[in-house]
């Protein structure tokens, strides 16, 4: 007997985007003649809301199978009835939210070629995986009830798919899925616009046996600023200890986050000989490997999400200006500093990047903007946009007014967005190394004005100039009631009819589907109307 190939289930890439959308259309190929598959902005768009939510599957290396997920808020009633254009934001998944308890499957797809072998099954299983790391309640999702026109003149839906669970019918699709643990919950009209199941589809459910119920009360997390001094080392483990050590001191006020600041990694030149400030930052970005390895051990062990400040990166020919997050269970996030300074450019070399994200930690969504970024205001609201509640500013400044530029400009971010912005400076000097002489710097912690927050805009700030850690608690879900009910709500209030972001970032969230870029070309929400066949 022929032995079946191994599957392998990974997290989707973006270089896997083109090959998603030709998988899509082969296993799709009728929707696809409607234009009613993926395309890459929306695979784009899944990817930036929720990387780990969209799996490949791969046979010998190639992919044959892909799940889309999101997680979603379906309040007190999750078994109500819905459309998938509804559920996913016409496929764009930017409703996604992952406070939510309910995983949903937006879409399962396997190559014709592929049926059979596993494929399925093994993103099932992923799924599932996916589920019970989450610690979500449950899997929900719609399934084209594949087989029902094939018996529509002699029965209704529901006791067509009634007849399915109790094996007396075979569905291709519920039959499987019933096989895969999931429980009909009922069928839905208008779910999806689709000749194959003349629109209808089944509701079913996979309920977590894991699921812990979440403790209630306010969402909370605890931010420490670590006001970093430059001070001479001798060696990589003396700077690592330095940086052990303030990690510890966050880990014993029970932080959720830690930050260090901008360019903290500089410190490291001080044990070296002298050189010039381009030879300096080449010889600076051979600490990378080490550097990610010293935050990743730290993240994994104290339990909570290292921003990292940002260190010279080699990419390729250029040379960037990356944070390096770390996330407690081992993942890691590059974020370059996109505007880079005068300064930076004649000095250093530095070149600037070319994308923004959003992380989904354990406590929040955050985003990461370097020192001059957050005097952009398309930066933040492009952040905010895709679902931060934070920002994290790592900054290096070496006076007064250049530190003001940075902290005033947080200001005006953290109230345009209704968000919250932490900001962490170095202090001290570094003699011997040129063009990071002295430093000037005060760590403080923004949020929106309004009565729900601090006086003043200001959770907490150091005092300038001297090495310490911030310690400030904000409130997630005051920062959502005051989005939706404050004072002013200007996220709400934004005239989209006068202006938008146009942005040219690859992960953009303005981006909409051409008519060439599917999917749903003909995925309007069906609910008002019956299905096409009656």
């Amino acid at each position: 007997m022929k032995k079946k190939a191994r599957v392998t289930v990974r997290r989707a890439a973006k270089a896997d985007i083109p090959k998603l959308v030709e998988l899509n259309r082969a296993a799709y190929p009728k929707l696809a003649e409607q234009n009613a598959v993926w395309g890459e902005a929306h695979l784009l768009s899944h990817q930036r809301m929720f990387p780990e939510g969209q799996l490949v599957a791969e046979v010998g290396g190639r992919i044959v199978g892909a799940v889309a997920s999101l997680v979603v808020d379906l309040g007190r009633d999750p078994l109500r009835h819905h459309t998938w254009s509804g559920i996913t934001d016409s496929g764009f998944f930017t409703n996604h939210d992952l406070e939510a308890d309910t995983l949903y499957g937006a879409d399962v797809y396997v190559h014709p070629k592929a049926r059979g072998k596993g494929v399925g099954a093994a993103l099932y299983e992923a799924r599932r995986q996916l589920c019970r790391r989450l610690n979500k309640r449950r899997i929900l999702t719609g399934g084209r009830l594949w087989n029902y026109p094939d018996h529509a003149g002699k029965m209704t839906v529901a006791e067509y798919a009634q007849r399915v669970v109790a094996g007396e019918l075979r569905d291709l699709v519920l039959s499987f899925q019933l096989r895969e643990g999931f429980v009909l919950r009922g069928v839905m009209p208008n779910y999806l616009h689709d000749w194959r199941s003349e629109n209808w589809a089944s509701l079913i459910e996979w309920l977590n046996p894991g699921y812990q119920t979440r403790p209630s009360g306010p969402r909370r997390a605890r931010i420490a600023c670590v006001q970093y001094k430059m001070r001479k080392v001798t060696s990589f483990s003396d700077f690592a200890r330095q940086v052990a050590y303030f990690t510890d001191v966050a880990a014993d006020y029970r932080a959720d986050f830690v930050m260090f600041p901008e360019l903290f990694t500089m410190q490291l030149l001080s044990a070296t000989d002298a050189l010039s400030p381009q030879e300096g930052m080449q010889r600076l970005s051979d600490f990378t490997p080490k550097l990610v390895k010293l935050l990743q051990g730290l993240a994994a062990k104290y339990g909570f999400t290292i921003i990292g400040g940002s260190h010279p990166v080699k990419a390729g020919r250029n040379l960037r200006n990356i944070c390096h997050v770390c996330l407690p269970n081992g993942q890691i996030f590059e974020q370059a500093k996109l505007h880079i300074t005068p300064n930076e450019r004649k000095w250093w070399g530095i070149s600037g990047g070319t994308g923004l994200q959003v992380v989904d930690t354990p406590k929040a969504r955050i985003g990461v903007l370097i020192c001059y970024d957050i005097e952009f205001p398309e930066t933040a609201r492009f952040l905010a946009d895709a679902g931060a509640e934070i920002i994290f500013v790592p900054f290096c400044t070496d006076n007064r007014p250049s530190f003001l530029r940075v902290r005033h400009c947080a200001a005006a971010r953290a109230i345009e967005n209704q968000i919250y912005v932490a900001l962490a400076g170095n202090v001290g000097n570094l003699p011997d190394v040129e063009n990071m002489d002295v430093q000037y710097g005060q760590s403080v912690v923004l949020t929106p004005s309004d009565f729900a927050f601090a006086r003043d805009g200001v959770v907490g700030e150091a005092d300038a100039n001297e090495e310490t850690v911030l310690i400030c608690d904000v409130d997630l879900d005051d920062l959502h009631a005051a989005r939706n009910d404050g004072t002013v709500t200007p996220r709400l209030d934004r005239r989209a009819d006068l202006f938008k972001i146009v942005t040219a970032l690859p992960l953009s969230a303005g981006k909409r589907a051409k008519p060439t870029d599917g999917p749903l070309g003909d995925q309007r929400d069906l609910s008002q109307r019956p299905p096409e066949s009656q």
